[in-house]
């Protein structure tokens, strides 16, 4: 059986597939983000309350290094196997280079639910991806344009760096971390046990929106889909072997290949949208949201787990 928190996100699949009058109000989706990513930054910040060394450097260094790699390897794959735009491919490349605060939820419910040891830093795992992945993929799409129209620098970071998702993920880290799982129990205890529930009625609304946007696939976008089946795979067993290669324990290595694997559907487009108007951001998330994201969610992370504990 999967974990119960995934069952929500078949409902709004399966609602959505079937057309329901089933819906999240907007109001209400946005609360739910929120609370999640609150959440998440609050409980790696309470877990990093005591622990935070040097140690680390070297960890999160990789991390970052990979969130820069990958859309240095996916634009030129987008470009020339895929054949997208230099716009989409550079937009796609920011999108699977970043990472999924949704599927970052689910990966660490799992692991949890399946008693595996999860480091403290997990959490800055997310930020460390996606802030380089964007910039990076930006700064090809800029050098490729060189005669084209350009957005400021600053504009970009204003963009990158003040979007809800970094904010909150930051904010609640730092808040965590400031007053740990004692002083601060009045008040993150409310998010933290309620952990579970935000996470299951944000994946009912993930899932409608998922068969919301699966009505667009049609044949001529099979190159894009089949990259949206492919990369993910690729992508985790890059994140499995840099966590093996760290020493981390299984239930880090779980979480890291998830978000490898995952692509952004909240701070990529919000970035894209600003520094790139030519890229087709419905096309990003049909294949981050309406394929990648099942994918993972449904198959992608438990499969990952039997292959790290297949490799050890």
């Amino acid at each position: 059986m999967p974990d119960i928190v995934v069952m929500f996100f078949l409902l709004g699949l399966l609602a959505g597939i079937l057309r329901s009058d089933l819906t999240i109000p907007k109001a209400a989706y946005d609360t739910l983000s929120l609370l999640l990513m609150l959440t998440i930054g609050l409980k790696g910040g309470m877990a990093l309350h005591g622990n935070l060394s040097w140690q680390l450097v070297p960890e999160l260094g990789s991390v970052i290094l990979i969130g820069a790699l990958f859309p240095l390897v996916l634009y030129p794959v987008l470009r020339s196997l895929v054949r997208l735009s230099s716009a989409d491919s550079a937009s796609l490349a920011a999108h699977y280079g970043s990472a999924s605060a949704g599927t970052f939820a689910v990966a660490l419910a799992y692991a949890e639910s399946m008693q595996l040891t999860i480091g403290a830093e997990v959490t800055l795992y997310l930020v460390m991806l996606e802030l380089p992945a964007i910039m990076v993929a930006l700064a090809i799409y800029r050098w490729r344009q060189s005669d084209g129209p350009k957005t400021s620098q600053s504009a970009i970071w204003h963009e990158t760096l003040t979007n809800r998702g970094v904010v909150l993920l930051a904010g609640g880290v730092l808040i965590g971390y400031m007053y740990g799982p004692q002083q601060g129990s009045a008040v993150t205890e409310l998010f933290t046990n309620a952990f579970k529930g935000v996470l299951a009625l944000f994946l009912l609304e993930m899932g409608l929106t998922a068969a919301e946007t699966l009505n667009r696939i049609s044949l001529r976008y099979w190159r894009v889909i089949c990259f949206a089946l492919i990369a993910p795979v690729v992508l985790a067993v890059c994140g499995v072997f840099t966590g093996i290669w760290l020493g981390l324990p299984d239930g880090s290595i779980l979480i890291l290949a998830s978000l490898t694997a995952s692509a952004s559907y909240i701070a990529a487009p919000v970035a894209i949208r600003t520094a790139i108007p030519q890229a087709d951001i419905g096309l990003s998330l049909l294949a981050a949201l309406g394929i990648t994201f099942p994918l993972n969610v449904l198959v992608g992370i438990p499969l990952y787990l039997q292959f790290i504990q297949w490799l050890h």
